[in-house]
């Protein structure tokens, strides 16, 4: 497979994992904020339906593909803004997780943070994103 199809097939599986990474906490604020019992059943499968169906399979692909792609240039190794951007990575595969811990707290009915809670951690991977995409571009060490 070529370089250029790979480095775009991680593209398009990072721009999935990021979308289900910002729609999922949103699912949370709404969540948080129902009231009545049909509406949390339907948002506890819409959030385990994101994850399991979209968002997991998204990560797994981006971080195969980006080994890949170091596989094929391992003197990015060597470069400093790579070994950020790996940490960075690995802190959104935390985040991703604790995101899959969440909608197992809401499916138990074990929820204990408000909706203003949720509308913060929904923030957390736009920061991310800017960050990783700034590295990735500007590679400024």
């Amino acid at each position: 497979m070529s370089y250029l199809l790979i480095k775009a097939l991680h593209i398009i599986a990072m721009v999935c994992w990021f979308a289900g990474l910002f729609y999922l906490p949103r699912l949370f604020v709404y969540h948080a904020m129902s009231d009545d019992e049909p509406s949390k059943a339907r948002f506890c499968v819409m959030e385990r339906k994101l994850y399991r169906g979209i968002m997991l399979p998204s990560m797994l692909l981006t971080v195969i593909l980006g080994l890949w792609l170091l596989h094929l240039n391992p003197s990015w190794l060597a470069m400093g803004w790579m070994h950020v951007k790996l940490a960075l990575v690995l802190l959104l595969i935390v985040y991703h997780y604790l995101c899959g811990a969440q909608i197992k707290r809401f499916a138990r009915g074990e929820n204990a943070r408000g909706h203003v809670f949720y509308r913060w951690f929904n923030e957390i991977p736009v920061l991310f994103l800017i960050a990783i995409v700034l590295l990735v571009v500007l590679k400024p060490f």
